[in-house]
């Protein structure tokens, strides 16, 4: 039996057909401060090559931690070898410095006085895999139990947030050894993120974002440095964002470095909601349980009916763009309205002043409404004629065609629909003419627009919808904490995350 061996909580997997390149990536991550990682042998046509890769490594790095893989194709890996030869491989990576090796459940039934003699000289976990789905977990954990081992790892694919609940209880068991338990997908990320917390033994990482070895792994870096994963606790808040798509949202840079600068154990994910799965989501968030949480596309309007208190304004607006949790109960409110109204009344008077607003989405009906009540002469327009009236109904603006829009004259125009948004930044909705010499873009990725270009050019005043977002998200962390929201440090965040 080998000596007790601690490992940190982020294991890095590698991935890659050349040995040259496993070297090359292996070597800058140990230079980048990694101590703990996968060498995935079976992404190589000859083993072999990878051996000698551990070798260099542990000899030239005496503190790395290297877990050796040889998953077999029929277990969704790449070695078409039969078991024994897995083994033996194996048995090649302990005695080449390896300290760990993975070994597949399936091989392990097949092959177990094999894998008693692995565990001889090294630390033998024995995994399963489900790429299909999330399963039973209590029988999945007695079937590897089987095996003696020192580690059991249990990886499912997340179809629905309560897949990452059904995965994160099994951490509750009275299992004979450590656990390490995640679900696969971009779903199952909250559960990749919050296990080691809750007692998991570690978590996986992609060395960079292209070249992970698993659907939903994200860079070592972003766990560490965004997620603060070796920080949190097991009492850390769960925040995070609701919508779909989520990956384009710069909602987790900013929250996540505003807990940062105020030493919060709190952390903030990205949470891929499709809209049919809404109430699901709700059961998550109920029973994680998460402290709140944004909300945007498309679920601002549908989340109302979860809620057991809704702020006037945002029963008004008919749409909730946060959440939150106050003695056992879920709150909403919509900070988008004063977002808007107030970069506007930094810059102009909003009582008679005349503004349109572009669009007929949520965040239109925000901006539209929060500025009647103002006292603002509002005129609505969009793509779609029958949309506008329906908001027209909602706000108490005055509809307008596009044609007679662009032809008007107004103190400020808000831009508020999805053109010129990333990656289609070219896009702009006003094709001829911009009929304000002031421009209020909610759009902030890319920060400056095709719609805001032209207003510079033309020698207009500007207003950015990054500044709309930092208004928004500082009340939202305020909501959340009760505390002044460090908005430089946010700030900061939302640039960084936009490449600016």
């Amino acid at each position: 039996m080998p000596a007790k061996l601690s490992l940190p909580r982020i294991c890095v997997a590698l991935g890659f057909r050349q040995p040259e390149e496993l070297h090359q990536h292996a070597a800058r991550l140990l230079d980048n401060g990694e101590s703990f990682l996968e060498v995935r042998l079976d992404y190589l046509p000859d083993p072999a090559a990878g051996i000698a890769v551990i070798h260099e490594l542990t000899e030239r790095n005496p503190g790395v931690r290297v877990l050796a893989t040889c998953r077999r194709e029929p277990n969704h890996g790449f070695f078409r070898g039969p078991v024994e030869q897995q083994v033996a491989i194996l048995g090649d990576a302990i005695r080449a410095g390896a300290q760990c090796v993975d070994l597949e459940i399936e091989s392990a039934e097949v092959d177990p006085a094999g894998a008693a003699v692995l565990r001889r000289t090294a630390r033998l976990i024995v995994s399963y895999h489900n790429f299909e789905s999330t399963p039973a977990m209590p029988q999945v954990l007695r079937r590897v139990s089987k095996i003696p081992a020192d580690v059991y790892k249990i990886v499912t694919t997340a179809r629905k947030h309560s897949d990452n609940l059904r995965v994160l209880a099994l951490l509750k068991e009275k299992a004979a050894v450590p656990l390490v338990v995640m679900a696969m997908g971009e779903i199952g990320f909250p559960s990749r993120v919050l296990s080691p917390a809750r007692s998991g033994l570690y978590t996986y990482a992609a060395p960079d974002s292209h070249e992970g070895t698993a659907p939903g792994q994200v860079t070592s870096h972003q766990l560490r440095n965004l997620y603060r994963l070796e920080k949190l606790t097991r009492g850390a808040k769960v925040y995070g964002v609701i919508a779909d798509p989520v990956r384009h949202s710069i909602s987790p840079q900013v929250h996540n470095r505003a807990f940062q600068s105020k030493r919060l154990d709190a952390v903030y994910l990205p949470l891929l909601v499709p809209a049919p799965q809404l109430r699901d989501f709700v059961q998550f968030a109920r029973e994680l349980p998460l402290a709140g949480f944004s909300v945007t596309t498309p679920h601002k309007q549908r989340i109302l009916r979860y809620l057991d208190y809704v702020e006037p304004m945002a029963r008004r607006l008919g749409a909730v763009n946060t959440v939150w949790r106050k003695a056992g109960k879920w709150r909403g409110a919509n900070t988008d309205a004063a977002a808007v109204t107030g970069p506007l009344s930094r810059r102009l008077t909003l009582a008679k002043a005349r503004i349109l607003v572009a669009g007929t989405g949520g965040a239109a009906r925000s901006a539209a409404a929060a500025l009647v009540e103002c006292g603002a002469q509002v005129s609505l327009t969009g793509r779609s004629a029958e949309h506008v009236a329906q908001l027209v109904r909602a706000s108490g603006a005055t509809p307008l065609s596009r044609q007679d829009a662009e032809a008007g004259s107004f103190d400020a125009v808000i831009h508020a629909t999805t053109v010129g948004m990333f990656p289609h930044g070219d896009g702009c909705f006003f094709e001829r003419r911009i009929p304000a010499d002031l421009v209020f873009d909610m759009v902030y990725n890319p920060l400056e627009t095709a719609l805001l270009r032209r207003a510079r050019e033309e020698g207009k005043t500007i207003i950015t919808g990054l500044e709309m977002f930092i208004e928004q998200a500082v009340q939202q962390f305020e909501i959340w904490t009760g505390d002044s929201a460090p908005r430089p440090a946010m700030e900061k965040a939302a640039l960084e995350a936009l490449g600016a």
